[in-house]
């Protein structure tokens, strides 16, 4: 299984329009961020976690010319508002099959009603199968995928664990239950915002108490804002076994 991370920044990206804080005036390519997605691919499958308004580029940044689908964790402008550049892949490919909890498939079919609508289809505009998600494995190809629950403040996300690798982002809260589903995996991907509090998201000290908890072989942080800092100093602090994600870093398990 290979994992390349298409975007490792928080809703906003890095460096932030207009701002002068200096890890957006970074020069390192490591601290440019885009909003936080992965490409998830084994044998000859290609799925997307979540589609975010840097996906076009994205995609051609990673070189990815097909997709089997897309999964979705919620449905907060920074995960979904990529949909419509799924055209390319439609014209090709045909209707692209999504993934997301119900409702999260209502929240597209209102932002997006001229992709998921049956009714009056503009003819240039692509189409998607829907699939909803419950609490419970379902199967993605010859892949058993188990969602795993959260909470982003109030609102329900799902993090999911594909074999050996599990993927959680804007968490805040995970119940142990949750927990077990993805203890000892050996690859752990996980928010971690910045240093400071945050009602919605893990900060760094959260991430790394949740990192203990599960215990995995090694673990990445992603979903950073400036505000955790820059990247090669932060890299210095974290245990042996945590990384800082950044754009463009492909990992196999």
């Amino acid at each position: 299984m290979k994992i390349t991370f298409l975007g490792t920044g928080t809703s906003q990206g890095i460096p932030i329009i207009g701002s002068k804080h200096p890890v957006c005036l970074s020069t390192d390519p490591k601290d440019k961020r885009l909003r936080v997605s992965v490409l998830i691919a084994w044998d000859s499958y290609k799925y997307v976690i979540d589609c975010g308004p840097d996906f076009r580029y994205q995609m051609l940044r990673a070189g990815c010319d097909s997709i089997d689908g897309i999964v979705f964790t919620h449905e907060h402008a920074d995960h979904v508002m990529g949909l419509d550049d799924i055209r390319p892949f439609y014209f090709k490919q045909g209707d692209i099959p999504i993934y997301a909890h119900k409702r999260v498939l209502k929240s597209l079919r209102k932002r997006f009603d001229y992709i998921l609508s049956t009714k009056n289809k503009y003819p240039g505009a692509p189409a998607v199968i829907p699939h909803r998600i419950k609490n419970k494995p379902f199967k993605l190809k010859n892949l058993e995928v188990i969602p795993v629950n959260g909470l982003h403040d109030a609102l329900q996300v799902f993090g999911f664990r594909f074999d050996d690798l599990a993927y959680l982002t804007d968490m805040k809260t995970v119940t142990d239950k949750e927990v077990e589903k993805i203890k000892g995996v050996k690859v752990l991907v996980v928010n971690a915002l910045r240093i400071d509090s945050h009602r919605s998201h893990f900060n760094l000290e959260e991430a790394l108490q949740f990192i203990d908890k599960v215990n995995p072989e090694i673990a990445y942080l992603t979903h950073i804002s400036h505000l955790l800092g820059f990247h090669e100093e932060v890299e210095r602090i974290l245990p042996e076994n945590v990384f800082l994600a950044y754009d463009g870093l492909e990992i196999t398990i």
